[in-house]
C-alpha cells in the first residue's frame, strides 16, 4: 500500500484517484491543487484523503501523479523531481511528450521518472468531472521507459494495470506525431466547427432547433477547456501542423468538388474515409464510449 499524491484534482487526475483507492493500491491519497477551489470540491466528493502543499507532499508520498496543463507539467517537472526522496515515482499524465521530456533529461533524478499518457477523457473538467472507470480498457503510452530506474517503471505499470489500461511504448517524438493525428486534430476541428456554427446563428436564430444528434456528437470536444488544450496546441504544434495541413487539403478538395458539382468524386471521397469503420468498431470493442 502507497501513498499517492494527485497533482491537479480534476478529470484526468481525480478519475485515477477514484479508482486507485476502490482498488485499494493507496493507503492514503494526497490531493495538491493551485485552484482552492478544486482542491475543497476533491476533499468533499472523496477523491483524497487530504490537500497538502507541493513540498509537503512530495516528502510523504510514494507516488505522485501529475495531472496538470502540459504548461505546467514542464515548469514543474525539473523543481518537483529536485525535491523528492530517492524511492519516489513521479508520474506525468500529459497529453504531449516530447518538450515534457526534453524538460528533464538531463535531471539528475531522471530515472525517477516516468513520461506517460493514458488516452482517455471527456469534453469535462473539475473534480465533479472525474469518473470511476474512465481509464478501463483505454490504451496507455509510456516514454522513455529506457531512461526510468526498474522500481519507477515497474510502479507505474502496475498502477497502470490497477487503472485498466493497456500500456504501450513508443519515443516522445513518435508520440506527438501520433497524438497530433488521432487525438490534436479532432479537438481542433470540434473548436472550429463550434465557430462555425456560432457565426451562422448570429443570423439565422433558428439553426440549433435542426442541430441533431450527428451535430452534438461532432462538436461536443468543444467543450473541452481551453486551460488544458491551449498548452497542447502550443506543444505540439510542429505535428499539428503538418495533421492541419492533411485537413486543410482534403476540406479543399471536396469544396472544389462540390462546387464543380463533381457527385462522383464527393462520392469517392465519402467511400475512401468509409474505410476508417473497422478502425472505429475496433475501438469500440477494446471501449465502450464514455
Amino acid at each position: 500500500m502507497k501513498t499517492i499524491s494527485i497533482i491537479g484534482t480534476g478529470l484526468i487526475g481525480g478519475s485515477a484517484a477514484i479508482d486507485i483507492r476502490k482498488a485499494g493500491f493507496a493507503q492514503e491519497l494526497i490531493g495538491v491543487d493551485q485552484n482552492p477551489d478544486n482542491a475543497t470540491k476533491a476533499l468533499e466528493l472523496g477523491i483524497v484523503d487530504r490537500i497538502l502543499s507541493l513540498a509537503e507532499a512530495a516528502a510523504v508520498s510514494d507516488v505522485m501523479l501529475v495531472a496538470i496543463p502540459v504548461s505546467a507539467i514542464q515548469k514543474l517537472l525539473p523543481s518537483l523531481l529536485d525535491m523528492v526522496p530517492p524511492q519516489t515515482v513521479v508520474i506525468d499524465l500529459g497529453s504531449t511528450k516530447s518538450l515534457l521530456c526534453e524538460a528533464v533529461r538531463a535531471h539528475r533524478n531522471r530515472s525517477q521518472f516516468v513520461a506517460a499518457h493514458p488516452i482517455a477523457g471527456t469534453e469535462y473538467s473539475g473534480p465533479t468531472a472525474a469518473l470511476e472507470g474512465l481509464y478501463q480498457g483505454k490504451m496507455n503510452i509510456i516514454c522513455e521507459k529506457e531512461l526510468s530506474s526498474e522500481h519507477a517503471l515497474s510502479t507505474a505499470e502496475e498502477l497502470f494495470s490497477v487503472l485498466g489500461l493497456k500500456t504501450i511504448y513508443m519515443q516522445p517524438e513518435e508520440h506527438d506525431k501520433h497524438v497530433a493525428y488521432v487525438s490534436h486534430l479532432s479537438h481542433v476541428s470540434s473548436f472550429l466547427l463550434g465557430l462555425t456554427v456560432l457565426d451562422v446563428e448570429k443570423d439565422e436564430r433558428n439553426i440549433f432547433t435542426l442541430a441533431g444528434s450527428g451535430f452534438a456528437s461532432t462538436v461536443r470536444l468543444a467543450k473541452s477547456s481551453p486551460d488544458m488544450w491551449a498548452p497542447i496546441f502550443e506543444q505540439n504544434a510542429h505535428f499539428l501542423s503538418h495533421a492541419l495541413a492533411e485537413y486543410i487539403k482534403h476540406l479543399q478538395q471536396f469544396h472544389k468538388h462540390l462546387l464543380n458539382g463533381d457527385t462522383d468524386q464527393l462520392y469517392q471521397m465519402m467511400q475512401q474515409a468509409n474505410q476508417i469503420r473497422p478502425v472505429l468498431d475496433g475501438i469500440a470493442q477494446v471501449s465502450p464510449v464514455k
